[in-house]
């Protein structure tokens, strides 16, 4: 029996390349889309077949596509992970969350190149404040209202998608993913080591999480199910305020004693703004800065998965406790934490 060609596009990342260890112990035929530049670190395997494709540039792409075609046939599924987190200005996330999706999408259709499925990571943050009143989930009913730039240009690629009669699109809006290899919380997590716990503001904040196993698992249940046009939240379903998440990443690392420190917001907002200033005069991009800030500044992260329980039966295998004890477990394995 034919392997299915699943192509991962920015497979040398946190979560693409985790996708794509998915994907090989599944026995998909698997092609990671990464750049000649990216690093192979995670990408070992010999199973793994590579390309390059110029999003940039929609006729190349396109010749590439329609090469490819030829010698292997069409993708069955495309896991679409490649986009921008952080830019040196904001119509960087314009250019690459959106333009070359854009890029892709059409590429693909006027070759004669559509998948079966196509799976558009896109996030939690399309959303923009939930209800920091009663503390409700973000569920289908709410209008997404995105205020950072990152969730601006998700939101936009979100649409055109749905836009395209008959396009076999899976949208995902994870919320904070973490897991091995990833570097967002380790910051978070070597702080706690050192004994300082830092909050930002003083109102309550619900945080929501989702274990990289547990999203890589639904991705290929949602894909294997022949679900297509539906977009979900996804989420280990637990909520838990910023104390409770210290607390358990402070019993994984067997910290006893910690200082807590709440930083107001009206100090956090100028100094990522002045971060970004400098970050953007070295010509850098930088985490710290005022998109950074609205994300701190929200207080409530908590969405809906009853979609995904309805769809795909998911139950997470990760309890937030369990999988920030497996993340320590490997930072301290390969001498990051």
């Amino acid at each position: 029996m034919q392997k299915r060609k699943i192509l991962i596009t920015g497979a040398s990342g946190f979560i693409g390349s985790n996708v794509v260890d998915k994907a090989l112990e599944l026995e998909y035929e698997t092609w990671a889309g990464i750049r000649k530049s990216s690093s192979r670190h995670y990408l070992q395997d010999e199973r793994i077949h590579f390309i390059d494709l110029n999003y940039a540039n929609q006729e190349k792409l396109k010749g590439q596509l329609l090469d490819f075609r030829n010698k292997n046939g069409r993708f069955d599924d495309i896991v679409h992970i490649a986009g921008l987190t952080k830019a040196r200005q904001k119509s960087d996330f314009d250019k690459v969350n959106w333009k070359y999706t854009k890029n892709l999408v059409e590429a693909l259709i006027e070759t004669d190149n559509i998948p079966d499925s196509f799976l558009f990571m896109s996030s939690l943050g399309v959303m923009g404040p939930g209800d920091e009143v009663n503390y409700s989930l973000m569920g289908a009913d709410k209008l997404p209202t995105p205020n950072t730039a990152y969730g601006k240009s998700k939101l936009k690629t979100e649409k055109w998608l749905k836009s395209i009669d008959a396009f076999p699109y899976l949208i995902l809006r994870p919320t904070g993913v973490y897991g091995p290899r990833d570097r967002d919380y380790l910051i978070l997590m070597k702080a706690v080591k050192r004994g300082l716990e830092v909050g930002a503001g003083y109102k309550r904040q619900h945080l929501s999480f989702i274990y990289i196993e547990d999203l890589a698992n639904i991705i290929f249940s949602l894909i294997e199910k022949g679900i297509r046009r539906k977009e979900y939240f996804v989420s280990d379903g637990e909520i838990s305020t910023d104390s409770e998440f210290n607390a358990i990443v402070r019993d994984a690392l067997h910290k006893k004693n910690t200082v807590r420190i709440k930083v107001p917001l009206f100090l956090i907002k100028p100094a990522a703004f002045v971060n970004e200033k400098i970050a953007a005069f070295f010509g850098k991009a930088t985490t710290f800065n005022s998109d950074k800030y609205r994300i701190m500044k929200q207080r409530n992260w908590g969405c809906d998965i009853t979609p995904l329980k309805k769809d795909i039966g998911f139950q997470p295998k990760y309890t937030l406790k369990a999988g920030v004890e497996k993340t320590v477990e490997w930072y301290q394995k390969e001498g990051w934490l």
